[in-house]
């Protein structure tokens, strides 16, 4: 907003008002594009840590809260960060320091951060998480897996399901997989298929979708985890794990992309810690 100021000599003085954003502003985007009551039962999405009436001053983006990204922020000074795993997950019965999920809260309330996340919300949200891998993967016509049950949202659920570009072979699919996703190894099972064209993905540990992405007749499945035993059974269905962190790392451009439309002239970092726990040699 601009205003002109009149001045001697008819001269002006012209000073940009900037409107002060509050952190809630923020969040209130956030939740417009996954709201908190699409997260799964056993989740807690949502505000972690601090008070929402402060102005932002910048948001700091990650998938995972540790001290280190603690740390960037305030080098960064932003006084907001947006996660997509929540950092407190289950309850604290007391704050001493001896987790490092205490040791980010003592940090973050120290350091007047705000701590926000959007996790299983954003997984069933319409162009969440599984959107942002199909869209990694070049995929077309692609619809939820799992549709929600509830009426809230339309086109919310879990995973998706789509098609490639073109059919590919299964070893060329899983090097295109290993390629996109930056990926160590690719955890994967022997199936009948000879070519990959119909494909289903869930960001995370996705393993509880194998049946649903089986019964709509998909040549694939790609998700973030597979239990061993979740492996056996599917010869008709050719299943891939490639990792939690990886199949979740594009989550940051969704959150990027939510407060960049909504705030343009808010600063906005992605995260340069490496907070993946998981390491190949």
């Amino acid at each position: 907003m601009l205003f002109l100021l009149g001045m001697k000599k008819k001269h002006y003085l012209c000073i940009e008002i900037r409107k002060r954003m509050k952190i809630k502003e923020v969040l209130n985007a956030l939740e417009r594009f996954a709201p908190l009551p699409l997260q799964d039962s056993y989740d807690n999405a949502g505000m972690q840590v601090g008070l929402t009436d402060a102005e932002v001053s910048g948001a700091l983006l990650c998938l995972d809260v540790t001290e280190p990204v603690i740390d960037e922020a305030v080098q960064l000074g932003c006084n907001l960060i947006v996660s997509h795993h929540p950092l407190i997950f289950r309850g604290l019965k007391s704050i001493t320091g001896s987790t490092y999920v205490e040791r980010c809260v003592m940090k973050a309330i120290q350091a007047g951060i705000v701590i926000f996340s959007a996790h299983t919300n954003l997984d069933n949200a319409p162009q969440g998480v599984s959107y942002k891998m199909a869209e990694k993967l070049g995929m077309k016509d692609v619809t939820v897996l799992q549709p929600e049950s509830s009426s809230l949202c339309q086109d919310a659920g879990a995973g998706v399901i789509g098609y490639l570009p073109e059919p590919s072979s299964v070893e060329d699919f899983l090097h295109q997989v290993k390629d996109t996703f930056g990926v160590g190894c690719v955890l994967h099972n022997k199936s009948n298929h000879q070519t990959i064209s119909k494909v289903a993905l869930c960001g995370g540990a996705g393993s509880f979708l194998a049946s649903v992405a089986e019964a709509q007749q998909a040549d694939a499945f790609v998700t973030g985890e597979i239990k061993y035993h979740d492996f056996f059974g599917h010869e008709n269905l050719l299943m891939a794990a490639i990792g939690h962190y990886e199949s979740e790392q594009y989550t940051l451009e969704i959150f990027k992309t939510i407060i960049g439309e909504a705030f343009p002239e808010l600063p906005v970092y992605a995260t340069t810690v490496m907070t993946n726990p998981i390491n190949y040699l």
